[in-house]
């Protein structure tokens, strides 16, 4: 692909390239795609790729950034770049080993190098492990993000760090994070508004993995605490959980088996995750077709297995997302993103492939 191909590129990429590349290094068709991106969109569209090639059909006139965690794809990182998105290692570290601020130093420094090995715009970090608040990794935790924005933003002009945070800052899972201080220590957060029944602390029944209202009170939490709606970006599931029913009620109640987890007597893990490519070609011949939960804005179904076992499935369609990202746009969030792109049908099926444009168009904001 030629540079003149490329509209508005010069404007996106440093004029020089890395430092200690050469252009006889660069995996791509041009040097220039090797150059990281500089330019940074008003919406963030924030893509997580685990693998395959089905980025070769996601929306590209979306996509600002693309964390990989999957397997590096130097294919990917050009194309990405060609179109001005850009491209971002996962980072993932034992709290305990952080403590340490040499081996803090030490980690940074291999991510950096490969970040400028693999021609990649910054690291999007991925820790979702306990914290005691106040504790010696409570304060580790802050700094390893501060010094990792620090490192990366001094040695890749325009590189971004990310931090994952969960759907609430209310020590979901135990985690205790000081959550104004990593989000000033980054360029923004992504909040991961899923799993959002990891803990159940009422009835064990199957519900929504995201549920509408629950889903915005975390970010109104994050926001009381003094966190800018600028440095939150959305995070929606492109998978549902599929739970065994042990009784499933005319109401469409369906109590689920007690699997604790981090403290809570119930949890999501009593289910199984189901992407949303799979969903589609089961939906229509359940029990009970597609229905919707006006309480938690969401689309569910039950389905009964060969073993005779009474199913109920909840999961995000394009009407559930659109709600959400109405939030978006309404309070002035960075933008939005997914947990995973890979989750649709990326075949030639006309149907699959109308249903995954209406998966992507969903993302965009209402005006």
């Amino acid at each position: 692909m030629a540079l003149r191909d490329l509209p508005g590129l010069t404007l996106l990429l440093l004029p020089l390239l890395a430092p200690g590349l050469s252009a006889g290094d660069c995996p791509c068709s041009e040097a220039a795609l090797c150059r990281p991106i500089r330019h940074r969109r008003d919406f963030e569209v924030f893509v997580f790729d685990v693998g395959q090639k089905t980025w070769k059909s996601y929306d590209w006139s979306q996509i600002t950034t693309v964390a990989v965690f999957g397997k590096y794809d130097s294919e990917l990182m050009c194309y990405a770049h060609s179109k001005g998105a850009r491209v971002v290692l996962k980072g993932d570290v034992s709290l305990k080993d952080i403590i340490d601020p040499a081996f803090r130093a030490s980690w940074i420094a291999q991510k950096v190098n490969l970040a400028k090995e693999q021609y990649m715009d910054g690291i999007n970090i991925d820790i979702e492990q306990e914290v005691s608040c106040l504790s010696p990794e409570y304060e580790a935790l802050t700094a390893l993000v501060k010094e990792t924005t620090e490192s990366f933003h001094h040695e890749i002009q325009g590189s971004q760090v990310t931090f994952d945070v969960a759907w609430s800052p209310k020590n979901i899972d135990k985690r205790c994070y000081n959550y104004t201080g990593i989000a000033g220590a980054c360029d923004f957060l992504f909040v991961m508004s899923y799993d959002e029944q990891s803990q159940i602390w009422s009835e064990c029944i199957a519900a929504a993995n995201a549920p509408y209202n629950q889903t915005l009170t975390g970010y109104n939490d994050y926001i009381k605490m003094g966190i800018s709606p600028k440095k939150l970006v959305m995070g929606i599931p492109w998978y549902g959980y599929d739970y065994t029913c042990l009784n499933l009620s005319q109401d469409d109640v369906c109590t689920i088996a007690k699997v604790p987890f981090r403290g809570a007597p119930c949890s999501d893990a009593a289910g199984r995750q189901v992407p949303y490519k799979v969903i589609m070609k089961q939906v229509n011949s359940s029990v009970s077709g597609s229905q919707w939960s006006k309480d938690q804005q969401a689309p569910y179904y039950n389905y009964q297995d060969p073993a005779g076992h009474l199913h109920q499935v909840w999961y995000d369609n394009p009407q559930s997302i659109s709600l959400k990202a109405a939030y978006v746009k309404n309070y002035g969030l960075r933008g939005i993103g997914m947990w995973n792109a890979n989750c649709l049908d990326y075949s030639e099926d006309a149907l699959a492939r109308e249903q995954t444009e209406e998966m992507w168009e969903a993302l965009k904001p209402r005006l």
